[in-house]
């Protein structure tokens, strides 16, 4: 079983990337071939800065490595250490319909948003993301891919365009599974929408003490005063990221505590980021050890574009001959 993920370096990683990407994506190195890369060709559709580029890729590498992310275990690469990458886009491009494209909600999404500001800003590479995508995956005979819900739609055209084209040219491509963990699929941001850079409401997961604390007390929660019972409780934001970094009896404490009244919201959000600080401690003395070996993390990014390549080559020669290349 060959399990695939890719995460884009388009600045701090965060809570939503932890559990969204990261944390299963590091527990499939127990279970199957895991083969991880950093997504820099991806970032250009939004980011032009080729500094930021390169050091928000670093900040990938340093955090996967740091949460856990073994290199035994794994293969870890730059996507465009693989340029391989681009010329299969290109082949599924000639057989993915117009419509699959215009119908992906992530770039109406983005469209919308772009457009209203800077129309120049909307660029062929926010269309032509998914096929993109299809080719990552694809290019590694993935079986399986976990996605968030918010990335489904594009998992699934990128199994329409496999079968387009194994219907043209034969079966060249394996068809990748989705795995989506429904418990975490959504991890809310400050504002009580899903954590997104895009939003600006985001816990860093590896973020300076004070601003962090800050953050955490700014948490958006309802009105009501610290001795009026509250029976939703679990509807809190702050208990909801609570339940993720703190053991299971800490918070169903504090969920009981607010539901019988008598206990503010700002206690909550105190004892949130105290957990959440706790919780990332251990990654966080590891990252400051890798920042200090650079030339390992390097190391270990060349190995694996080797490793990956060696794949890449054989999937991308299968596709060239079926196609008369």
């Amino acid at each position: 079983m060959r399990f695939l993920t890719g995460i884009q370096p388009s600045g701090a990683l965060h809570l939503g990337n932890y559990f969204g990407a990261m944390k299963p994506a590091i527990e499939l190195q127990q279970q199957g071939e895991a083969f991880y890369f950093i997504a820099d060709y991806h970032s250009m559709t939004t980011l032009t800065d080729a500094a930021r580029r390169r050091q928000y890729t670093l900040d990938v590498a340093l955090d996967f490595l740091a949460c856990g992310l073994d290199p035994q275990r794994c293969i870890f690469w730059r996507q465009s250490a693989v340029p391989r990458v681009t010329e299969l886009a290109w082949l599924l491009s000639t057989v993915t319909p117009m419509g699959l494209l215009e119908r992906a909600t992530s770039y109406k999404d983005k469209k919308d948003k772009l457009a209203s500001g800077d129309i120049e800003k909307v660029n062929h590479g926010l269309f032509a993301y998914p096929v993109l995508m299809a080719a990552d995956i694809l290019l590694f005979d993935s079986n399986v891919v976990p996605v968030g819900k918010d990335q489904k739609q594009h998992l699934e055209m990128t199994r329409d365009i496999a079968a387009k084209f194994n219907q043209i040219y034969g079966e060249v491509f394996v068809l990748p599974e989705p795995r989506i963990r429904e418990e975490v699929a959504v991890v809310p941001g400050t504002d009580g929408q899903k954590m997104s850079k895009s939003y600006g409401n985001t816990l860093e997961l590896f973020g300076e003490e004070k601003a962090l604390k800050k953050k955490v007390m700014s948490i958006v929660s309802d009105s009501r005063p610290p001795a009026e019972p509250k029976p939703d409780a679990e509807q809190n934001t702050a208990i909801q990221l609570l339940k993720l970094v703190a053991p299971p009896e800490v918070y169903q404490l504090w969920v009981d505590k607010l539901r019988a009244g008598g206990t503010g919201y700002g206690d909550v959000k105190k004892v949130l980021f105290e957990h959440y600080w706790n919780f990332l401690a251990p990654a966080r003395t590891r990252r400051a050890e890798l920042a200090a070996n650079l030339d390992y993390v390097e190391q270990v990014l060349q190995d694996g574009a080797q490793r990956a390549q060696a794949v890449a080559d054989g999937v991308l020669e299968r596709a060239r001959q079926a196609c008369g290349l």
